[in-house]
């Protein structure tokens, strides 16, 4: 696993750098100018038409973010889809499908692998039931899943903030405990684009928000989830002195997964960080025969095919009360305007 390590390296390297103005920051600074020109020339040519936006005849919402790495934009989308579902609403979800090997436009099934969807769609679509599809172009997903799934009220976004191909009904950024960090554009810093902008709701799923917006805390389940979905609890495994307990992460913060396993009493006794979206091409289930291997959901669904008796332990995040109420307000208006299922070009409100 050398080019995994040489890549988490550079990802601790760059995450260090982003939380403060210093030398390399500032020796990135001038191609962080360049990064900034071109995003508004992009936007522009989108503002004056020269390059075209679509919208679809369902209300979009767009779960994303400004900060490049994990935010917690995918588990938002679980949390969002299973509310508009207890709702009575038919959801779909849509996403570019990082990591996958395919770019072609295909639906997420219930069989669907991480390499031909990404692992996200894949546990987007296993824990939602929702109608999940994948594309380069979102607008494509868009329409493959309403030609498909024609009942459709909605369609959530997962990511695609900066992707202004497809119009948007509501947007909703998504922060973690790092905020905007040093406040400067990509690769100097981890803006994706300038803070602030315009968007209407603000998320901040870690536990010291850097700035005003609605909250939704991030906890892990009480239990694990076998890949025959049978449960065994935490404090079962807690209780266990049988085999060792290694926890394996591939997200953008491995650490906080293993901080939340030891904060509900697991005593770890390896742990091992791979980058984002990692294959875990390198992992060998022989390798690890004499413990219990301890996961994400979002890694499970690339690991259970490596390690089939992998426990997943699920991240639950739990949007305030004000947050659901506040985008039940903002969509009704939309669902009542929006109720054909069919699609046409123009351009909307929301282009950054």
């Amino acid at each position: 696993m050398q080019e995994p390590a040489q890549r988490m390296t550079l990802q601790r390297c760059l995450t260090s750098a982003w939380t403060h103005r210093g030398p390399l920051s500032w020796l990135l600074w001038p191609i962080s100018l360049l990064y900034g020109t071109l995003a508004a020339l992009r936007r522009g040519l989108y503002r004056i038409g020269w390059l075209r936006s679509q919208r679809a005849a369902v209300p979009v919402i767009v779960v994303g973010n400004v900060v490049a790495g994990g935010s917690g934009k995918t588990p938002v989308v679980i949390a969002l889809v299973r509310n508009l579902q207890a709702r009575g609403l038919r959801v779909g979800v849509i996403s570019r499908g990082y990591g996958r090997a395919s770019r072609e436009c295909q639906e997420v099934l219930q069989d669907s692998t991480a390499k031909d969807v990404g692992d996200e769609p894949a546990l987007i679509q296993r824990s939602t039931g929702a109608a999940v599809f994948v594309a380069s172009r979102r607008i494509e997903a868009a329409r493959a899943l309403l030609a498909r799934h024609a009942q459709t009220q909605v369609i959530i976004c997962d990511d695609g903030l900066q992707h202004l191909g497809l119009q948007r009904d509501l947007e909703i950024c998504v922060f973690d405990d790092r905020g905007i960090g040093n406040g400067l554009l990509l690769p100097a810093g981890p803006l994706r684009e300038t803070w602030p902008r315009s968007v209407d709701l603000v998320l901040h799923t870690g536990t010291q928000p850097a700035f005003a917006g609605f909250t939704a805390p991030r906890t892990l389940a009480p239990y694990a989830v076998r890949a025959d979905q049978s449960r065994i609890t935490l404090e079962q495994l807690a209780q266990r002195g049988a085999k060792p307990l290694l926890a394996v992460a591939a997200i953008a913060k491995p650490e906080d997964f293993f901080v939340m396993l030891r904060a509900q009493g697991l005593v770890l006794d390896q742990t091992i960080a791979l980058p984002d979206h990692d294959d875990f091409g390198g992992w060998a289930a022989s390798d690890h025969a004499d413990c219990t291997v301890l996961c994400t959901e979002k890694d499970a669904v690339k690991l259970w095919h490596r390690q089939p008796d992998a426990l997943a332990v699920p991240l639950i995040v739990t949007p305030e009360a004000s947050f659901l109420a506040k985008l039940d307000t903002l969509l009704t208006p939309l669902l009542e305007v929006r109720s054909q299922p069919t699609l046409s070009s123009g351009h909307g409100h929301k282009t950054s």
